[in-house]
């Protein structure tokens, strides 16, 4: 099924939010800038425009799939992956419920005019320019998701905003590698080496969910839905925001990106950024196949 047809097989017109920073477990005034788009080769070894893929987008309702990546955001929608914006180093990557406007955090790269770091910053027209919300040279989120309430961010210090301006300090005793959110709930998931910590009031509190397995990446399909990714490439679904988990398959070749969308009788709809190209499972993990020939 071509990327384009995928809103007719949805049965939400939700934008998917994805978490997807690479896992510390294992490796590592307003303004704006602006930039035309440009069509990219995908690269040789993997179908994907970069190596380093830092988030991954995919709205339901149009079928749209944006990598944010740290040579800049690319629509990978079709065969040719599309530049849009400036070249910024996105670390940082979350959309909202509205189309087009996403947040994000990082680096500024060769022929960017933002400042390093980037701190937050805020796309109204899908990544084509950015306006600086808060923290320029003082943020670099590494982790960033969207709540109900707001945005809960780390950049060293776990903080919470409800305007993207204004922050609030949260003190917490670990150091989350990817934060999982929906902009219709207040759960939060952390990834951390201690395994999955979980917010239930929009980032403010946490509480380690000694039960669940240890997942190196997550996302939420619905509000109550979500997924996880292990280091070894085991598939987690979980039908009550992050409670309880159950294995449901296996993705091989290792992830760098997730994203997740409501699917049917229950099985979510994952889709991941790996070595080899984007893959994406419509049976809630049990087999993926590339994402161009679904």
């Amino acid at each position: 099924m071509p990327l384009q047809s995928l809103a007719r097989h949805r049965r939400t017109a939700a934008v998917v939010t994805a978490a997807a920073l690479l896992l510390a477990l294992s490796a590592c005034a307003s303004g704006s800038a602006t930039s035309t788009s440009a069509s990219v080769p995908a690269t040789a070894s993997s179908g994907l425009p970069s190596s380093h893929v830092h988030g991954l987008s995919v709205n339901a309702e149009t079928g749209q799939i944006l990598l944010a990546t740290h040579e800049g955001l690319f629509d990978i929608s079709t065969n040719t992956a599309v530049k849009i914006g400036a070249t910024n180093d996105l670390m940082g990557f979350t959309p909202t419920m509205e189309e087009g406007v996403f947040y994000a955090s990082g680096h500024p790269g060769q022929g960017s005019s933002l400042p390093s770091p980037l701190g937050l910053i805020k796309t109204t027209d899908g990544g084509r320019t950015w306006d600086q919300l808060s923290r320029q040279g003082e943020s670099d989120f590494h982790a960033l998701t969207m709540t109900k309430s707001g945005i809960v961010g780390h950049d060293g210090t776990m903080r919470t905003s409800a305007d993207g301006k204004n922050w609030k300090t949260v003190p917490v005793g670990f150091a989350p590698a990817v934060l999982a959110g929906n902009p219709y709930s207040e759960t939060v998931l952390a990834t951390t080496r201690e395994g999955v910590q979980r917010s239930v009031d929009g980032g403010n509190t946490w509480t380690l969910n000694s039960a669940a397995p240890l997942i190196q990446f997550a996302a939420f399909a619905s509000a109550t839905d979500a997924v996880g990714i292990a280091p070894d490439g085991a598939v987690y679904i979980s039908p009550d925001a992050g409670a309880t988990w159950k294995n449901t398959g296996r993705i091989e070749g290792g992830a760098q990106a997730l994203a997740a969308s409501e699917g049917s009788e229950g099985s979510p709809w994952i889709w991941a950024a790996t070595p080899d190209g984007l893959v994406v499972s419509t049976d809630g993990g049990a087999t993926f196949r590339p994402a161009d020939a679904a």
